[in-house]
């Protein structure tokens, strides 16, 4: 029997003016006669980071049974339905010192302390960085490094340490730190764009051409669909219209901008929704997108950064994060802490059922990739690095179901990003103080 069917390259995109669109893994992309064992070999492993600042408040956090079957807390309640994905870890330690804030979000991937210095800046490589090395050497872009809130401070944030420090949390080198992207309309033509500049008179032009650029290779989308399969084609379009649909939500963004631009409100950066939830939702969406598309296996997000003094209007939340992060044992205050907290889960849980929905390969995203989910302080009225919240999400972590609350005594975080690493396929001999990885 001669077999005809040609495999499609699992790097082929569709090229039109000024755009380039990845494609989603696809049945066609497995060599004929592949099965199974070539589909699974097909799909990657992939790290997610996403950082909340300020703290936690603990008591609403920690469940108070181990193993499996534990309770969810109340600010863990959002992720229940995502039990058997998940794993809440307890009792790791971070780096003592580098700055109340500044310390948090530097030593969280990096596990050393900030320099203290509002100028110089320096770490060390962050472990997201260490994945990138490896797992970018099969995509487009090594690492993407996003976040909620732009990089409009400098100088000194946090009593001598420059605001470099509370910006990101990824670092390329020791005296690299990477900057988030905050705004969705870069981040998008970043990905699926020509590589242009986001300037806002190009945005401007962009947004009175009304035009997709989806609409640039409509006929080689069809052409391509003529070749695939039913699944395929119905995989394809429902990719496509994810692509459009962010395009659409971004546009909106963009109008509701200009809308504003009279208004005596603080600028935001075109492209952002006035929304945080939006905001979030949108850049969750993105990233799904980046990993669904196999444009990046490694992706940083800040839902804010530390000493963020955000309002939460959504969920009536009137007082700046910050200042009532520091509760002095207030219970009002304590309340709206954890309320904000419950707030950030509840997105994360969207996330999570964003991943879970999109097929890849033998399974979903969720089943094929690490979310590591926390904060680089417990006690935000101590600026405490001990005892972290942290959990870590989806089906890389091994054979061992979720579903599971371990209390580590006498462990570092870092030892949990050994681990991390090595699920993902990059083994890492040490990262800051670390010592050996732990049981996931």
């Amino acid at each position: 029997m001669i077999v005809t069917r040609r495999a499609l390259s699992r790097r082929e995109v569709l090229r039109g003016v000024g755009a380039t669109v990845a494609l989603p893994f696809l049945d066609s992309m497995i060599p004929a006669f592949g099965g199974s064992r070539a589909y699974a070999a097909a799909t990657a492993k992939r790290l997610g980071v996403v950082y909340v600042p300020n703290g936690i408040m603990m008591p609403f956090w920690t469940p108070k049974t181990e193993g499996a079957g534990f309770e969810f807390t109340p600010i863990l309640k959002p992720l229940e339905p995502f039990r058997d994905s998940l794993r809440v870890l307890t009792g790791l330690d971070g780096v003592n010192g580098g700055g109340p804030h500044a310390g948090a979000s530097t030593r969280f991937l990096t596990a050393v302390a900030a320099r203290h210095s509002d100028s110089e800046l320096y770490a060390a490589v962050s472990m997201d960085q260490f994945a990138a090395r490896a797992l970018g050497a099969h995509t487009q872009f090594a690492s993407l490094e996003l976040a909620l809130e732009g990089r409009d401070f400098a100088g000194s944030c946090d009593i001598g340490y420059s605001c470099g420090y509370t910006n990101t949390i990824a670092w390329r080198a020791a005296s690299t730190p990477l900057p988030m992207e905050n705004d969705p309309r870069a981040v998008f033509e970043r990905l699926f764009g020509d590589g242009g500049t986001t300037d806002a008179h190009t945005r401007a032009a962009r947004r009175e051409t009304d035009r997709s650029i989806l609409d640039s290779i409509t006929e080689k989308t069809a052409s391509l669909q003529r070749r695939l399969g039913a699944r395929d084609r119905a995989k394809l379009g429902d990719y496509l219209e994810a692509v459009r649909d962010i395009e659409r939500r971004i546009q909106r963004a963009e109008e509701q901008s200009a809308t504003r631009a009279e208004v005596p409100v603080v600028e935001q950066p075109a492209g952002v929704p006035s929304r945080y939830d939006d905001h979030a939702k949108l850049m969750f969406d993105l990233q799904v997108l980046a990993y669904q598309s196999d444009l990046t296996r490694v992706i940083t997000f800040m839902m804010g950064r530390e000493i963020s003094g955000r309002t939460y209007p959504e969920i009536n939340v009137y007082e700046a994060h910050h200042p009532t992060s520091h509760h002095q044992n207030d219970p009002a205050k304590i309340a709206t802490v954890a309320k904000i907290n419950t707030f950030h889960t509840s997105l994360f849980a969207y996330f999570l059922e964003r991943l879970r929905a999109t097929p890849d390969g033998d399974g979903s995203l969720l089943d094929h990739m690490l979310v590591l989910y926390g904060s680089g302080m417990s006690d935000s009225n101590a600026h405490s690095p001990f005892s972290l919240p942290i959990l870590v999400a989806g089906g890389a972590a091994g054979p061992v179901p979720g579903g599971r609350h371990i209390r580590y005594t006498g462990q570092v975080l870092a030892n949990l990003h050994l681990s991390l690493l090595d699920r993902v396929g990059v083994p890492v001999e040490r990262i800051g103080d670390s010592v050996a990885p732990v049981s996931i």
